[in-house]
């Protein structure tokens, strides 16, 4: 048997959420042991390499706030960052601080165990570490979900999945190429592919919303202009609901003339990206002012499709805008006015199966390929977090704990589970809002609750059972007064079958959460029951 390693502190995953916990409790003086499945860092940036590949969120917003030499420093060439791009950045911030001596690839954690002493780590390698405690810095699009087709083994072409693309090259020249999803992958794919393929099928069960990225190169004055004034852009982004740094227009939509209405929403279609639903303040309130959203868009696919028919195939029907996470597209809808680009409707003629040839639908029709990318999605929220076997106090495993949905106290601690902590999963705004302003959010308070402890003398903290079922009952209590229950989607827990359906993010914004983690802090850590080391006992 292995000896374990002892360390203060293990943290898994190298994404961001990892990489901004190892730098900033590192300085605070913890030894810490990152361990990360993949052969380099990243996290989701690592693994999905597909084409088109870009974030939803601008470049200079999707960055690290916790040092301004490195915000003055990075160059960002565009305007809405490519995956190579943000990949280097994440390369760039190991090397700068210096965070690759503690960082363990090839590591991909299989259980956690909790006992007196603290918690024992083994990963797939046999390798273990003793910690006291773990930070979960999973990620919540890192759980690839594997397609469910019959016949997948005979198909005689290429196939990948959008989620773990290879690192190498592919090529699609000339190739016949099925795409199968129609969420931000299959969006941001389907254009790069048209551009190279002898042909693209897309294969759409749910039309879906997108707004345009209007991406763009960033020119040298505008990267001065952002970078005289980041301190400011940042503090407008932690006021923000979303973390995008832009507040929602205080009217109503409903009470908007339509010329009005129509101004907001030009000017939303063309700045915002997936803020589009911040153009009114009650877009996600009221399915009225949803309804008028959801026309705007459907008129502008309507006015890039050349096809009447296959645009109205092209329209999202059905749910409220925004309660599926939208895309931010380049080129998606246009796309299919090109002659190698064409539609396959499976909500009309379901997938029956793969052969060696291709797919065969339900109207008996042969869609002959020569590849097929899944751009099937994750089981996001749960599917990372529940990948390990998690044991804590009396060996009860996270996932018995969370068999009727995930339960936690701020989205970051679970009772019965001591020194545990999750970075910006189910039950805190995660991605519902900026996602890397809420790693740093949590990281930081993090940070603090660890001085909090070794200051005084305490040896373990977890959410008090009470404190939790409030914090679960307050994120049930606000996302029911929005519309986002009324979608099947991942933030219902609708992505996997047999999942239970339980709305899963905090909707209560950035700064609304910010201030209860203020709260919490000011009433002593309430909600968190601390146990004195044994020293302290002493005394």
């Amino acid at each position: 048997m292995k000896t374990a390693q002892n360390v203060d502190m293990v943290v898994v995953g190298a994404g961001f959420a990892g990489l901004r916990a190892l730098h900033t409790l590192r300085e605070r003086g913890l030894s810490v042991a990152v361990l990360e499945a993949g052969g380099g860092v990243g996290g989701v940036w690592y693994w999905n390499r597909y084409p088109g590949c870009r974030c939803d969120v601008e470049s200079y917003d999707y960055s690290y706030a916790f040092s301004e030499a490195l915000e003055q420093e990075w160059r960002w060439s565009e305007r809405y960052a490519a995956q190579p791009e943000i990949l280097r950045y994440a390369e760039h911030v190991v090397e700068r601080f210096d965070l690759a001596r503690d960082i363990h690839l090839h590591q991909r954690v299989v259980s956690a165990s909790h006992d007196d002493g603290g918690w024992t780590v083994t990963t797939e390698s046999a390798d273990t570490w003793r910690a006291r405690f773990v930070v979960m810095a999973v990620g919540q699009l890192s759980a690839p979900k594997a397609p469910d087709i019959p016949g997948l083994d005979a198909f005689a072409g290429e196939m990948y999945h959008g989620a773990r693309f290879p690192h190498e090259a592919v090529t699609f020249a000339g190739k016949r190429v099925g795409i199968i999803g129609t969420g931000s992958t299959g969006m941001q794919m389907t254009p790069v592919v048209a551009e190279e393929a002898g042909h693209v099928a897309v294969f759409q069960r749910t039309p879906n919303f997108s707004i345009p990225a209007c991406n763009a190169p960033i020119s040298d004055d505008e990267d001065a202009a952002v970078k005289a004034t980041y301190r400011e852009r940042r503090q407008a982004a932690q006021n923000s609901p979303s973390g995008l740094g832009f507040m929602p227009t205080k009217q109503s939509a409903l009470d908007a003339t339509p010329a009005e209405r129509e101004a907001t929403f030009e000017r939303a279609w063309t700045t915002f990206g997936f803020g589009f639903t911040l153009a009114y303040y009650d877009l996600i309130l009221d399915q009225a002012a949803n309804d008028l959203a959801a026309d705007f868009i459907r008129a502008k696919i309507r006015e890039k499709v050349e096809d009447p028919l296959l645009a109205e195939k092209l329209m999202p029907r059905g749910f409220p805008y925004g309660t599926k996470r939208p895309s931010v597209d380049c080129g998606y809808f246009e796309a299919f006015n090109r002659d190698n680009v064409s539609l396959v409707d499976i909500r009309e003629h379901p997938i029956v199966e793969a052969v060696p040839q291709g797919i065969v639908t339900a109207d008996s029709q042969l869609h002959a390929l020569d590849v097929i990318v899944f751009a099937t999605g994750f089981d996001v929220f749960t599917g990372s977090l529940l990948a390990p076997t998690i044991t804590g106090r009396d060996g009860q495993t996270l996932r018995e704990k969370w068999s009727q949905g995930p339960q936690t106290y701020l989205g970051l601690g679970v009772h019965g589970f001591p020194n545990l902590f999750i970075l910006a999963g189910p039950g805190s705004p995660s991605l519902l809002s900026n996602v890397l302003l809420s790693i740093e959010q949590h990281v930081d308070w993090l940070a603090d609750l660890l001085g909090y402890m070794h200051a005084g003398r305490i040896a373990s903290v977890e959410p008090t059972l009470e404190a939790e079922r409030e914090w679960v009952a307050h994120v049930k209590a606000r996302a029911d007064g929005t519309l986002y229950p009324k979608a099947i989607s991942y933030y219902n827990g609708d992505d996997v079958p047999g999942k239970p359906r339980v709305f899963m993010p905090y909707v209560g914004g950035v700064r609304g959460y910010r201030r209860l983690l203020e709260e919490c802090v000011a009433g002593g850590y309430a909600g968190w029951a601390m146990q004195p080391t044994a020293t302290a006992k002493a005394a």
